[in-house]
Protein backbone atom coordinates (compact mmCIF):
# COMPACT_ATOMS: atom_id res chain seq x y z
CA UNK A 1 0.00 0.00 0.00
CA UNK A 2 1.16 3.30 -0.85
CA UNK A 3 0.60 6.69 0.72
CA UNK A 4 -1.82 8.70 -0.87
CA UNK A 5 -1.13 11.85 -2.70
CA UNK A 6 -2.56 14.36 -0.86
CA UNK A 7 -1.98 12.74 2.38
CA UNK A 8 1.74 13.52 1.33
CA UNK A 9 0.72 16.90 -0.17
CA UNK A 10 -1.16 17.99 3.11
CA UNK A 11 1.87 16.34 5.61
CA UNK A 12 4.31 18.64 3.32
CA UNK A 13 2.39 21.69 4.01
CA UNK A 14 1.96 21.89 7.49
CA UNK A 15 5.96 21.20 8.10
CA UNK A 16 6.87 23.91 5.99
CA UNK A 17 5.17 26.36 7.60
CA UNK A 18 7.21 27.88 10.59
CA UNK A 19 5.50 27.19 14.00
CA UNK A 20 7.81 27.26 16.80
CA UNK A 21 6.10 27.77 20.07
CA UNK A 22 7.43 31.63 20.24
CA UNK A 23 6.01 32.36 16.69
CA UNK A 24 1.88 32.61 15.75
CA UNK A 25 0.70 29.42 14.46
CA UNK A 26 -2.38 31.36 12.45
CA UNK A 27 -0.86 30.89 9.17
CA UNK A 28 -0.97 26.88 9.58
CA UNK A 29 -4.61 27.64 11.46
CA UNK A 30 -5.87 29.61 8.28
CA UNK A 31 -5.07 27.03 5.61
CA UNK A 32 -6.15 24.54 6.90
CA UNK A 33 -9.71 26.62 8.03
CA UNK A 34 -9.62 28.07 4.47
CA UNK A 35 -9.32 24.36 3.16
CA UNK A 36 -12.44 23.00 5.82
CA UNK A 37 -14.52 26.19 4.71
CA UNK A 38 -14.51 25.47 0.98
CA UNK A 39 -15.78 22.00 2.08
CA UNK A 40 -18.78 23.91 4.31
CA UNK A 41 -16.78 22.13 7.31
CA UNK A 42 -18.17 24.42 10.45
CA UNK A 43 -15.52 25.28 12.28
CA UNK A 44 -14.64 27.07 15.49
CA UNK A 45 -11.61 29.05 16.73
CA UNK A 46 -10.27 30.03 20.30
CA UNK A 47 -7.13 32.59 20.84
CA UNK A 48 -4.85 33.39 23.21
CA UNK A 49 -5.07 36.71 24.81
CA UNK A 50 -3.14 38.36 22.21
CA UNK A 51 -4.74 36.67 19.53
CA UNK A 52 -1.57 35.90 17.92
CA UNK A 53 -2.37 32.18 18.30
CA UNK A 54 -5.26 29.61 17.55
CA UNK A 55 -6.85 26.62 18.75
CA UNK A 56 -9.36 24.92 15.38
CA UNK A 57 -11.80 22.80 15.99
CA UNK A 58 -14.44 21.56 13.53
CA UNK A 59 -16.99 19.30 12.73
CA UNK A 60 -17.74 16.83 10.42
CA UNK A 61 -21.61 15.45 10.75
CA UNK A 62 -22.78 19.01 12.82
CA UNK A 63 -25.66 17.66 14.87
CA UNK A 64 -24.85 13.59 14.84
CA UNK A 65 -24.31 12.37 18.41
CA UNK A 66 -21.41 11.26 20.22
CA UNK A 67 -18.41 11.73 17.75
CA UNK A 68 -14.62 11.19 17.64
CA UNK A 69 -12.30 13.77 18.12
CA UNK A 70 -8.88 13.22 16.13
CA UNK A 71 -6.55 15.45 17.75
CA UNK A 72 -2.83 17.15 17.41
CA UNK A 73 -0.91 20.07 18.40
CA UNK A 74 0.51 22.75 15.93
CA UNK A 75 3.18 24.46 17.65
CA UNK A 76 7.03 22.75 17.69
CA UNK A 77 10.14 23.25 19.19
CA UNK A 78 13.24 25.10 18.22
CA UNK A 79 15.88 23.89 15.84
CA UNK A 80 18.41 26.68 16.83
CA UNK A 81 21.88 25.45 17.65
CA UNK A 82 20.91 21.45 16.27
CA UNK A 83 23.02 19.91 13.53
CA UNK A 84 20.50 19.96 10.97
CA UNK A 85 21.81 18.58 7.72
CA UNK A 86 18.04 19.37 5.77
CA UNK A 87 15.81 22.67 6.18
CA UNK A 88 13.94 22.23 9.00
CA UNK A 89 10.94 23.65 7.23
CA UNK A 90 12.04 21.90 3.76
CA UNK A 91 9.91 18.60 4.30
CA UNK A 92 12.04 16.83 2.16
CA UNK A 93 11.54 13.82 1.12
CA UNK A 94 14.31 11.00 0.94
CA UNK A 95 14.01 7.73 0.34
CA UNK A 96 11.43 6.10 2.76
CA UNK A 97 11.61 9.28 4.94
CA UNK A 98 9.62 12.73 5.13
CA UNK A 99 11.87 15.01 7.37
CA UNK A 100 11.60 18.08 8.61
CA UNK A 101 10.46 20.09 11.99
CA UNK A 102 7.73 18.79 13.08
CA UNK A 103 7.54 15.65 11.08
CA UNK A 104 6.84 13.60 13.41
CA UNK A 105 5.91 15.38 16.67
CA UNK A 106 2.92 15.97 14.69
CA UNK A 107 2.19 17.42 11.82
CA UNK A 108 1.88 14.60 9.67
CA UNK A 109 -0.51 13.25 11.65
CA UNK A 110 -2.67 17.05 11.42
CA UNK A 111 -2.16 16.81 7.67
CA UNK A 112 -3.16 12.79 7.15
CA UNK A 113 -6.10 13.54 9.36
CA UNK A 114 -7.31 17.29 6.95
CA UNK A 115 -6.29 15.11 3.91
CA UNK A 116 -9.04 12.40 4.54
CA UNK A 117 -12.24 15.25 5.01
CA UNK A 118 -13.33 14.67 1.98
CA UNK A 119 -13.55 10.90 2.71
CA UNK A 120 -15.07 11.71 6.06
CA UNK A 121 -18.02 13.83 4.54
CA UNK A 122 -18.65 11.50 1.35
CA UNK A 123 -19.07 8.61 4.20
CA UNK A 124 -22.07 9.94 5.89
CA UNK A 125 -20.98 9.06 9.07
CA UNK A 126 -23.58 7.77 12.20
CA UNK A 127 -21.76 9.89 14.19
CA UNK A 128 -19.68 13.37 13.86
CA UNK A 129 -15.86 13.37 13.47
CA UNK A 130 -14.11 16.23 15.53
CA UNK A 131 -10.67 18.27 14.39
CA UNK A 132 -9.26 19.46 17.60
CA UNK A 133 -5.52 21.41 16.80
CA UNK A 134 -4.56 23.29 19.50
CA UNK A 135 -1.50 25.79 19.49
CA UNK A 136 1.44 25.35 22.91
CA UNK A 137 1.38 21.97 23.61
CA UNK A 138 5.05 22.21 23.64
CA UNK A 139 5.02 25.03 25.84
CA UNK A 140 2.85 23.26 28.41
CA UNK A 141 -0.73 22.40 26.46
CA UNK A 142 -2.04 26.15 27.17
CA UNK A 143 -3.97 26.06 24.11
CA UNK A 144 -6.08 22.77 24.58
CA UNK A 145 -6.66 24.25 27.67
CA UNK A 146 -9.01 26.67 26.17
CA UNK A 147 -10.54 24.45 23.67
CA UNK A 148 -12.11 22.48 25.78
CA UNK A 149 -13.50 25.15 27.52
CA UNK A 150 -15.37 26.23 24.65
CA UNK A 151 -16.43 22.62 24.17
CA UNK A 152 -18.06 22.64 27.52
CA UNK A 153 -19.27 26.12 27.00
CA UNK A 154 -20.76 25.05 23.90
CA UNK A 155 -22.68 22.01 25.00
CA UNK A 156 -20.51 19.49 22.32
CA UNK A 157 -19.68 16.50 23.99
CA UNK A 158 -17.61 13.96 21.72
CA UNK A 159 -17.31 10.53 23.71
CA UNK A 160 -13.83 9.75 22.42
CA UNK A 161 -10.84 11.54 21.67
CA UNK A 162 -7.58 10.09 19.36
CA UNK A 163 -4.21 11.69 20.30
CA UNK A 164 -2.10 11.84 17.09
CA UNK A 165 1.43 11.77 19.07
CA UNK A 166 3.97 9.88 17.93
CA UNK A 167 3.55 5.85 19.09
CA UNK A 168 4.45 3.98 16.35
CA UNK A 169 0.75 3.31 15.59
CA UNK A 170 0.92 1.00 18.69
CA UNK A 171 -2.00 2.79 21.20
CA UNK A 172 -0.45 4.09 24.24
CA UNK A 173 -2.26 3.88 27.27
CA UNK A 174 -0.66 5.99 29.88
CA UNK A 175 1.64 8.81 30.74
CA UNK A 176 3.42 10.80 33.53
CA UNK A 177 1.87 14.28 34.85
CA UNK A 178 4.37 16.80 34.11
CA UNK A 179 4.48 19.86 36.37
CA UNK A 180 6.97 22.57 36.22
CA UNK A 181 7.55 25.63 39.04
CA UNK A 182 10.07 28.84 38.88
CA UNK A 183 11.11 29.74 42.38
CA UNK A 184 12.12 32.97 43.00
CA UNK A 185 14.51 33.26 46.50
CA UNK A 186 14.40 37.58 47.68
CA UNK A 187 17.92 37.53 49.80
CA UNK A 188 19.39 40.38 51.51
CA UNK A 189 22.91 41.80 49.59
CA UNK A 190 25.89 42.85 51.43
CA UNK A 191 29.77 42.81 50.76
CA UNK A 192 31.15 39.24 50.79
CA UNK A 193 33.23 40.07 53.77
CA UNK A 194 29.95 41.02 55.97
CA UNK A 195 28.29 37.84 55.24
CA UNK A 196 26.87 36.54 58.71
CA UNK A 197 24.99 40.71 57.60
CA UNK A 198 23.76 39.18 54.64
CA UNK A 199 21.15 36.86 53.42
CA UNK A 200 22.62 34.71 50.49
CA UNK A 201 20.09 33.98 48.04
CA UNK A 202 21.75 31.22 46.15
CA UNK A 203 23.04 29.24 49.32
CA UNK A 204 18.87 29.28 49.99
CA UNK A 205 18.29 28.14 46.47
CA UNK A 206 20.62 25.59 46.60
CA UNK A 207 19.59 24.22 49.85
CA UNK A 208 15.87 23.90 48.47
CA UNK A 209 17.36 22.46 45.16
CA UNK A 210 18.96 19.50 47.06
CA UNK A 211 15.67 18.91 48.84
CA UNK A 212 14.19 18.30 45.47
CA UNK A 213 16.93 16.43 44.48
CA UNK A 214 16.63 14.26 47.64
CA UNK A 215 13.12 13.71 46.97
CA UNK A 216 13.82 12.22 43.35
CA UNK A 217 16.38 9.87 44.97
CA UNK A 218 13.88 8.69 47.47
CA UNK A 219 11.14 8.10 44.48
CA UNK A 220 14.20 6.54 43.03
CA UNK A 221 15.08 3.95 45.71
CA UNK A 222 11.27 3.53 46.53
CA UNK A 223 9.00 0.60 46.06
CA UNK A 224 6.36 1.94 44.33
CA UNK A 225 7.39 1.20 40.81
CA UNK A 226 5.28 1.56 37.37
CA UNK A 227 6.02 -0.91 34.93
CA UNK A 228 6.36 -0.38 31.42
CA UNK A 229 7.64 3.47 31.24
CA UNK A 230 10.94 3.99 30.55
CA UNK A 231 11.60 5.29 34.11
CA UNK A 232 8.86 3.56 36.08
CA UNK A 233 8.89 5.98 39.29
CA UNK A 234 8.53 9.63 40.00
CA UNK A 235 11.27 11.84 38.71
CA UNK A 236 12.24 15.17 40.11
CA UNK A 237 14.69 17.32 38.07
CA UNK A 238 16.00 21.29 38.39
CA UNK A 239 16.65 22.36 34.75
CA UNK A 240 17.66 25.89 35.19
CA UNK A 241 19.13 27.81 38.07
CA UNK A 242 20.43 31.74 38.06
CA UNK A 243 21.72 34.01 40.55
CA UNK A 244 24.41 36.44 41.60
CA UNK A 245 26.42 38.90 39.67
CA UNK A 246 30.18 39.12 41.53
CA UNK A 247 32.37 36.87 43.37
CA UNK A 248 32.48 39.60 46.19
CA UNK A 249 29.08 40.44 46.50
CA UNK A 250 26.49 38.40 48.83
CA UNK A 251 23.65 37.25 46.45
CA UNK A 252 20.40 39.24 46.80
CA UNK A 253 18.21 37.31 44.03
CA UNK A 254 18.20 33.72 42.74
CA UNK A 255 15.93 31.74 40.46
CA UNK A 256 15.45 28.06 39.54
CA UNK A 257 13.38 25.77 37.98
CA UNK A 258 11.86 22.13 38.56
CA UNK A 259 9.90 19.64 37.55
CA UNK A 260 8.37 16.67 38.68
CA UNK A 261 7.03 14.17 36.52
CA UNK A 262 4.50 12.17 38.30
CA UNK A 263 3.24 8.75 37.99
CA UNK A 264 -0.54 8.27 37.51
CA UNK A 265 -1.98 8.41 41.03
CA UNK A 266 0.25 10.27 42.23
CA UNK A 267 -0.40 13.64 43.23
CA UNK A 268 2.16 16.17 41.98
CA UNK A 269 0.49 18.96 43.87
CA UNK A 270 1.17 17.39 47.03
CA UNK A 271 4.75 16.49 46.54
CA UNK A 272 5.06 20.40 45.11
CA UNK A 273 3.41 21.92 49.01
CA UNK A 274 6.26 19.31 50.28
CA UNK A 275 8.66 21.76 48.11
CA UNK A 276 6.85 24.48 49.93
CA UNK A 277 7.37 23.92 53.16
CA UNK A 278 10.25 23.36 53.57
CA UNK A 279 11.01 26.72 52.00
CA UNK A 280 8.95 27.75 54.68
CA UNK A 281 11.29 26.11 57.08
CA UNK A 282 14.39 27.58 55.41
CA UNK A 283 12.99 30.84 55.12
CA UNK A 284 12.90 31.44 59.46
CA UNK A 285 16.46 31.49 59.52
CA UNK A 286 16.15 34.01 56.33
CA UNK A 287 13.68 36.48 57.76
CA UNK A 288 15.57 36.78 61.12
CA UNK A 289 18.24 38.56 59.16
CA UNK A 290 15.79 40.33 56.74
CA UNK A 291 11.96 40.30 56.94
CA UNK A 292 11.81 40.55 53.03
CA UNK A 293 13.72 37.36 52.82
CA UNK A 294 12.12 34.48 51.43
CA UNK A 295 10.61 32.19 48.41
CA UNK A 296 7.88 32.76 45.87
CA UNK A 297 6.79 30.23 43.50
CA UNK A 298 5.19 30.64 40.35
CA UNK A 299 3.59 27.77 37.88
CA UNK A 300 5.34 27.41 34.90
CA UNK A 301 2.89 24.74 33.73
CA UNK A 302 0.95 21.70 34.81
CA UNK A 303 -0.07 18.95 32.91
CA UNK A 304 -1.52 16.12 33.99
CA UNK A 305 -1.22 12.31 34.11
CA UNK A 306 -3.17 9.75 31.73
CA UNK A 307 -4.54 6.67 32.51
CA UNK A 308 -6.32 4.40 30.39
CA UNK A 309 -8.28 1.40 31.42
CA UNK A 310 -7.76 -1.25 28.99
CA UNK A 311 -11.53 -1.69 28.35
CA UNK A 312 -11.99 2.09 27.45
CA UNK A 313 -13.99 2.47 23.82
CA UNK A 314 -11.28 4.66 22.89
CA UNK A 315 -8.82 2.03 23.39
CA UNK A 316 -10.41 -0.70 21.86
CA UNK A 317 -11.19 1.12 18.87
CA UNK A 318 -7.56 2.31 18.17
CA UNK A 319 -6.68 -1.26 18.86
CA UNK A 320 -8.82 -2.26 15.79
CA UNK A 321 -7.92 0.17 13.65
CA UNK A 322 -4.24 0.33 14.25
CA UNK A 323 -4.85 -4.00 14.47
CA UNK A 324 -2.96 -4.07 17.41
CA UNK A 325 -3.04 -6.27 20.39
CA UNK A 326 -0.51 -4.40 22.21
CA UNK A 327 -1.11 -1.36 24.06
CA UNK A 328 1.95 0.68 25.08
CA UNK A 329 2.98 3.67 27.93
CA UNK A 330 4.89 6.60 26.45
CA UNK A 331 7.35 8.62 29.00
CA UNK A 332 6.10 11.96 27.26
CA UNK A 333 3.40 13.87 28.20
CA UNK A 334 0.31 14.91 26.07
CA UNK A 335 -3.03 16.50 25.79
CA UNK A 336 -4.47 13.25 26.53
CA UNK A 337 -5.08 13.69 30.21
CA UNK A 338 -7.00 16.71 29.81
CA UNK A 339 -9.80 15.21 27.18
CA UNK A 340 -9.43 12.26 29.75
CA UNK A 341 -10.04 14.52 32.63
CA UNK A 342 -12.80 16.60 30.81
CA UNK A 343 -14.97 12.36 30.82
CA UNK A 344 -13.98 11.95 27.22
CA UNK A 345 -12.48 8.61 26.65
CA UNK A 346 -9.16 8.92 25.43
CA UNK A 347 -5.95 7.04 23.99
CA UNK A 348 -2.88 8.41 22.26
CA UNK A 349 -1.89 6.51 18.78
CA UNK A 350 -0.09 8.64 15.96
CA UNK A 351 2.68 7.63 13.34
CA UNK A 352 6.18 8.36 14.22
CA UNK A 353 8.69 7.97 17.00
CA UNK A 354 9.16 10.29 19.85
CA UNK A 355 13.04 9.68 19.59
CA UNK A 356 12.78 11.48 16.12
CA UNK A 357 10.68 14.62 17.89
CA UNK A 358 13.26 17.73 18.73
CA UNK A 359 16.03 15.98 17.38
CA UNK A 360 18.08 17.26 14.42
CA UNK A 361 16.60 16.32 11.03
CA UNK A 362 13.65 14.97 12.39
CA UNK A 363 11.64 12.65 10.54
CA UNK A 364 8.98 10.05 10.10
CA UNK A 365 8.73 7.06 7.87
CA UNK A 366 6.92 6.86 5.14
CA UNK A 367 5.49 3.20 6.76
CA UNK A 368 4.01 5.09 9.71
CA UNK A 369 2.32 7.52 7.67
CA UNK A 370 0.66 4.71 5.28
CA UNK A 371 -0.13 2.88 8.49
CA UNK A 372 -1.36 6.12 9.60
CA UNK A 373 -3.72 6.66 6.45
CA UNK A 374 -4.75 2.79 6.64
CA UNK A 375 -5.95 3.90 10.69
CA UNK A 376 -7.64 6.80 9.55
CA UNK A 377 -9.73 5.16 6.61
CA UNK A 378 -10.87 2.33 8.71
CA UNK A 379 -13.00 4.76 10.98
CA UNK A 380 -15.14 4.95 8.04
CA UNK A 381 -15.66 0.81 8.29
CA UNK A 382 -15.52 1.01 12.09
CA UNK A 383 -18.68 3.33 12.44
CA UNK A 384 -20.96 0.79 10.20
CA UNK A 385 -19.39 -1.98 11.27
Amino acid sequence: MELSASALDWAQRLVRINTVSRESNLPLIECIADHLRSLSVPIRLTYDAERRKANLFATLGAGKPDGVILSGHTDTVPWEGQAWTRDPLGAVLEGDKLYGRGSADMKAFIGLVVAQTQGFLDADLPHAIHYAFSYDEELGCFGVQHLIADLRDAQITPRLCIVGEPTGMVPAVAHKGVYRWRCCVKGKPAHSSLRPHAVNAVEAGARLVSYIAAMGDAWRDGAERYEGFDVPYTTSCVGVMQGGMADNVVPEDCSFHYELRNLPGHDALAMHERVVGQAQALEAEMKAIDAGAGFRFETICAVPDFLARDEEPAVALAQRLAGEQRTSLVAFGTEAGLFHRAGISTVVCGPGSIEQAHQPDEFVSLDQLVRCESFLRGLLASAHS
